[in-house]
């Protein structure tokens, strides 16, 4: 019984996927000289270790933050692209908040955090409406009004909101106490808890409620869903909320963590979106399997870093390697079905 089910496991896409990319990313060291076995040991003790684990789990908020946000939508068969954009406009309008808050600081901070999360709903609604009454893609309104988004808060940091005397774009610090709480002298916060509960939520609503079966059945076939009574343009609203607030959550998040600011291109920059999108692909948006494919890529990210300083081997392998997991896993998923039609086919 064991033995199956490892059989079972190692037949599994993900699974799959995941050694291949291994053993590819092995094959390119080889190929540059280096040693993959201590190649692999320091990706796996930078992000693992004492000195890296910290930076792994804050790392890990944000793309799992990222990745429940567009696994929400991709369970029915909406790809929420925009991303980027609800997850700026969240961090900007935390800001704000925090900045002008007249309450006291912890007040403030559950009010920057509800803030960012109505901002992120409310443009990823935008985006849905789009969609319902313009006829317009979802995949392309959402993409396309992340920019205008990025954009509006980047002349909001860089002008009105920028900090006096400095030459970097970026707001003034928020006022003492506004802040989330921090576990010990680490860089982890509170945070973490939020992003880990709006994944157990995900799960408990999945699995165990009506809303969540028929978001699976739409995902499945969205034309039987629509015969069993599922209005699918209400579906986009509600799901696209879902997903813009977790955005939204994400970028109030890094704004009232250190530096406790709102950074031009912070948010942006290490490309929470697409490894959160990344993982919620390999893990066909299921939630454990978000969460699982996101702390790999979060371990890939910070590791990277220390394999690049303790064996000179380039960071931006361990890009190569979630490509090439992403490779695999299209390829599995596709090539069984065809050589399932042949044998009907042959028969």
């Amino acid at each position: 019984m064991r033995l199956d089910r490892i059989s079972g496991a190692l037949r599994s896409p993900i699974t799959f996927s995941v050694l291949a990319g291994v053993l590819i990313g092995a094959l390119f060291l080889v190929g540059t000289g280096a040693d993959p076995v201590a190649a692999y040991e320091a990706v796996l003790t930078g992000a693992l270790g004492a000195d890296g684990i910290g930076s792994t789990l804050t790392t890990a908020t944000s793309v799992l933050g990222m990745a429940l946000a567009l696994a929400i939508p991709l369970r029915a068969g909406l790809i929420n692209l925009g991303g980027d954009g609800q997850l700026v406009l969240g961090g900007i309008t935390a800001a704000v908040t925090g900045l002008y808050s007249p309450l006291p600081a912890p007040l403030t901070v559950v009010l920057a955090l509800l803030a960012g999360m109505a901002a992120g709903a409310a443009y990823a609604v935008l985006a849905a409406l789009c969609e319902n009454h313009l006829g317009v893609p979802l995949l392309v309104s959402s993409l396309l009004l992340s920019y205008p988004a990025v954009s509006l808060a980047s002349y909001l940091a860089r002008y009105p909101l920028k900090e006096p005397g400095s030459s970097l774009p970026q707001t003034r610090a928020l006022p003492d106490g506004v802040a989330l709480p921090a576990f010990g002298d680490s860089t982890v916060t509170v945070g973490l808890v939020l992003v880990v509960l709006a994944a157990a939520a995900y799960w408990f609503t999945d699995r165990r409620t009506a809303i969540g079966y028929e978001i699976r059945m739409t995902g499945l076939n969205a034309r039987f869903s629509a015969y069993a009574g599922v209005e699918r343009q209400a579906l986009t609203l509600r799901l696209m909320s879902v997903s813009g607030a977790l955005a939204g959550l994400v970028g109030a998040i890094g704004v009232l963590s250190f530096p406790y600011r709102f950074v031009d291109g912070s948010l942006t920059a290490p490309g929470y979106t697409w490894t959160g999108l990344t993982a919620a692909l390999l893990a066909a948006a299921a939630p454990l399997g978000t969460l699982i494919a996101s702390f790999f890529f979060a371990v890939l990210q910070v590791g990277g870093l220390a394999m690049e300083r303790t064996t000179e081997v380039p960071r931006e392998l361990t890009q190569v390697l979630q490509a090439i997991v992403i490779v695999f896993l299209a390829a599995r998923l596709r090539f069984p079905g065809r050589r399932l039609n042949r044998r009907k086919e042959a028969v």
